[in-house]
């Protein structure tokens, strides 16, 4: 993940680097452009979970409201060394859950009123553990941060086109000259545009990766998680409601559960062994490693911002087969990612 983050990083400021020496004094313009990035990062990171809690019309719990709910969170973050999030509940009817904030002392940790309705209590605390494993690493801040490093290099391109398109010339040489520069450095703004989305994609399918694996060892039974996972990816595929524009902070994306859902259901067939019309759990199993291992599949998942609902099944269960062999230890709890 730090590499990813490096590499997102370095394209920015190649980025920068080139329009500052086609168009402008380098150093000055390079600074310039830095800091004008840094700027847009901060108001992301300063602004960004007011939106999200002002979009997920959230009710925050009063002490003592739900007590179950209070009690357990609060015993896992206390087991987690991280401090008691604050407890709120959106009245969405589909299951889901979510953290935001800006430091973990601020984070808030939300939960659907679908969620709460559609598990029972052991599938909640892995849920829960998944949402505190997003805190213990920080995944709401870096997300909000590294997110807004493409929407800067979209900017850019789109300033550049246009002033391409309305001046038809930049600052040096002859009008045509200096028009094929910002066409260039637009195509250049749109390269890192989309190859920097991809990558904070990337960045945000390991970082539910490491938060399932954190929910295995702060439960120490990842079957909860599996289930779960099951429930919420097959209750969002059933909603008719549009994907929510901050669904990467999900615990699953609702666009992401159709996808993974409706691939295994159109091939029922395929994957019913004993022919009886039902998909049993070793049916099930051996149609999510077939999935996994289609090269389409890996294909699609380089624009999805979680990793398909049956790959995370699949970690679990070989974390789950450490923990019986009493090989898993905090020290390993991320080997298999």
């Amino acid at each position: 993940m730090g590499f990813t983050i490096i590499i997102i990083f370095a394209i920015f400021l190649g980025l920068i680097t080139i329009i500052s020496v086609l168009f402008f004094d380098p150093v000055t313009a390079f600074f310039f452009g830095l800091a004008g990035g840094l700027l847009i990062m901060f108001l992301q990171y300063l602004v960004g979970p007011w939106i999200v809690g002002l979009t997920a019309r959230l009710h925050y719990l009063a002490p003592g409201e739900n007590r179950w709910l209070e009690s357990k969170v609060g015993d896992l973050a206390v087991k987690s060394g991280i401090p008691i999030p604050r407890l709120a509940v959106s009245p969405d009817s589909t299951p889901n859950a979510f953290v935001f904030g800006r430091t973990r002392n601020s984070a808030t940790l939300a939960v659907h009123q679908g969620l709460l309705q559609r598990l029972n209590e052991d599938e909640i605390e892995g849920v829960i553990g998944h949402e505190l494993g997003h805190i213990k690493h920080r995944d709401f801040v870096v997300v909000t941060l590294i997110s807004a490093i493409p929407l800067v290099a979209y900017l850019i391109a789109r300033t550049v086109f246009w002033t391409s398109a309305s001046s038809g010339g930049g600052r040096r040489g002859k009008s045509d000259n200096g028009a094929g520069l910002l066409i260039i450095a637009a195509i250049a703004a749109y390269a890192v545009y989309i190859l920097t989305t991809l990558l904070a994609l990337r960045l945000t399918r390991l970082r539910e990766q490491y938060a399932d694996a954190y929910s295995a060892f702060l439960t120490s039974r990842p079957r909860e998680l599996e289930s779960a996972l099951t429930k919420i990816a097959y209750g969002l595929s059933l909603s008719p409601e549009e994907p929510h524009g901050a669904r990467a902070f999900f615990i699953e994306d609702p666009a992401q559960a159709r996808q993974d859902v409706a691939s295994i259901i159109d091939q029922k067939q395929k994957y019913d062994l004993d022919h009886n019309g039902v998909l049993s759990e070793r049916e099930l199993e051996l149609a999510m490693e077939a999935e996994a291992k289609s090269n389409w599949r890996r294909l699609t998942e380089a624009f999805a911002t979680h990793p398909p609902v049956y790959k995370r099944i699949l970690l679990l269960r070989e974390i789950e087969q450490d923990i019986n062999s009493g090989t898993f230890q905090q020290t390993n709890i991320y080997r298999h990612i």
